[in-house]
């Protein structure tokens, strides 16, 4: 949801969007030279993140050992920070430099079959990698339509909506009207993209494991697939650091076909999980995947209970 706007706000959207504009034209290995650099700052400096970030590893990988998860965490900053510097590249950089930045796609073929076959495509797409570089090869190569919120910073808006727009996405609101529209596109065998681990406000949702963990996790997908038959794949870009990016499209667990919400959400956690094998420092681990808990679930006043895949 969009903030109303003050001066503070507008400061702050001018000192970033001029970062951005800034940033366009640099290509990936300056940029990743970049991130090196205030990588370790975040580290420092920014207790949140770092936090945030110890704690996911600890839940992810209990079986490394303290060196490891430090060492993993520190990468995990660096990507993070390289995601960010790079935003001004991926909604306003030339074109022709972007696509030529993507030097490696595997599994497209798994988008082609499904639209051969008269399918259309749900792309699960986790914050990994460079996912606004997945946004603008997907929208470059497909009909392509995902849901969008406004930033909380309004004034950023228009600049984050054009540059998710450029390639031709088409960008529908976060309700039903925008699921609505997600259902037309699939009937129509095009492709469209959820976040698949954000989490949903109460009641749009279900508890399944995620990395050992009750994660409450959206019901959109089986809602999808049940009434389109649409074929589901995990998409992210991952980082070739100093060099580019490559795309990779991968199967989704089976159990995201399953009828029950909560099983399907099992399925759509582990086909995260799948994705973020690829490279565990490219994911965005400070971000609060476990805010919600079943123990709070069981104790809301409207005394809605929810259901917990075991």
């Amino acid at each position: 949801m969009a903030e109303p706007d003050s001066s503070s706000a507008r400061l702050q959207s001018r000192a970033i969007a001029t970062l951005w504009r800034a940033l366009a034209g640099w290509r990936p290995a300056s940029l990743w030279r970049l991130a090196q650099l205030t990588g370790p700052l975040v580290q420092r400096f920014s207790q949140r993140e770092r936090l945030v970030t110890c704690v996911n590893l600890n839940q992810a990988y209990p079986e490394l050992d303290e060196s490891s998860r430090r060492h993993l965490a520190r990468n995990s900053l660096v990507h993070s920070s390289a995601t960010m510097l790079e935003l001004g590249m991926a909604w306003m950089g030339d074109d022709e430099r972007l696509e030529g930045s993507i030097l490696e796609i595997h599994g497209r073929e798994l988008l082609d079959d499904a639209r051969d076959r008269g399918q259309g495509v749900i792309v699960l797409a986790p914050h990994f990698g460079n996912w606004e570089v997945l946004n603008f090869w997907l929208s470059s190569h497909f009909p392509f339509t995902a849901m969008y919120e406004p930033p909380k910073l309004a004034a950023l808006d228009p600049i984050i909506r054009r540059g998710r727009e450029r390639q031709g996405a088409c960008l529908v609101p976060t309700n039903p009207r925008g699921v609505a529209a997600l259902l037309k596109a699939l009937k129509r065998t095009e492709a469209v993209g959820i976040l698949p681990d954000q989490e949903p406000g109460w009641g749009s949702g279900v508890f399944a494991p995620f990395f050992g963990r009750q994660a409450y996790t959206a019901t959109l997908l089986p809602k999808l697939v049940a009434r389109t038959d649409a074929r589901v794949v995990t998409g992210v870009a991952r980082r070739l650091p100093g060099r580019g990016f490559a795309i990779h499209f991968l199967a989704a667990d089976e159990r995201v076909y399953d009828s029950d919400e909560a099983t399907s959400a099992a399925g759509v956690n582990a086909s995260v999980e799948a994705a973020i094998a690829l490279d565990p420092a490219q994911y965005q681990w400070e971000y609060k995947r476990y805010r919600k808990t079943p123990e709070e679930a069981e104790q809301r006043p409207d005394g809605k209970r929810f259901r917990l895949y075991r």
